[in-house]
């Protein structure tokens, strides 16, 4: 999982951080330009986002994500704990509201629970869909429960593809999330595991799950005849 924590109090930022670190990767950012700049990339699966930022407050950059259809969960981490702030907060496009100071389980936990609900996991940590099956906790993969061979970076590559079914995904997008933006490989590095990929799954008959838009990305979509 990728976190984008917002929290201009550096000690602060790096106490959530700690807390936060078992679900997955903390990018921390101190100001609501860089949060703009972070979420506008569209690679997170949560925001953890404080109100009270300099120069653009928490509730710009929420309103700012969302109008540029950045759907991914927010958590809004705050101080302000009335109830007209934290009316405003879930307006704006907040999926939870946490005030400060807060119990360092109950921020795991509603982490946790807002990243099982946006990417459809409930009871097993499982994306599945129709008879695809990956379980991201022991990284395997099955089809009509015959298990597919998938290297750490394929493996990544479809996760990221299932929890954003049927929506465009770029190059960019794929590289800065299962590479880095700061990786010192290059984007052409994505072609190559996406021609593996599709090796691994045509054997099963699912390689055209994965579709190519041309000069855009990527798409993972079931065809109709398949569902």
């Amino acid at each position: 999982m990728k976190i984008l924590l917002v929290e201009d109090d550096q000690v602060l930022s790096d106490s959530i951080k700690d807390i936060l670190t078992e679900m997955g990767e903390i990018t921390p950012v101190y100001d609501g330009e860089e949060a703009i700049y972070e979420g506008e990339r569209g690679i997170y699966d949560l925001i953890v986002l404080d109100l009270m930022l300099p120069e653009i407050s928490g509730e710009q950059v929420l309103t700012t994500l969302r109008e540029k259809k950045i759907y991914c969960p927010v958590l809004i981490l705050t101080a302000k704990d009335s109830f007209e702030d934290k009316m405003n907060g879930f307006r704006n496009g907040a999926d939870d509201y946490l005030t400060k100071p807060f119990h360092r389980e109950e921020l795991l936990l509603r982490s946790q629970a807002l990243i099982r609900r946006a990417l459809g996991l409930h009871n097993r940590n499982e994306l599945v869909q129709e008879k695809l099956v990956l379980d991201l906790d022991g990284h395997l993969v099955h089809y009509e429960n015959k298990e597919i061979q998938l290297q750490g970076k394929e493996f990544d590559l479809l996760a990221y593809f299932m929890q954003n079914s049927k929506r465009i995904i770029t190059k960019d997008q794929l590289f800065d999330r299962i590479w880095g933006f700061q990786s010192d490989t290059t984007l052409s590095v994505v072609e190559v595991y996406m021609s593996n990929l599709r090796k691994h799954l045509k054997p099963y008959g699912i390689d055209g799950w994965l579709k190519t838009i041309r000069n855009v990305g990527y798409i993972f979509q079931i065809p109709e005849d398949d569902v």
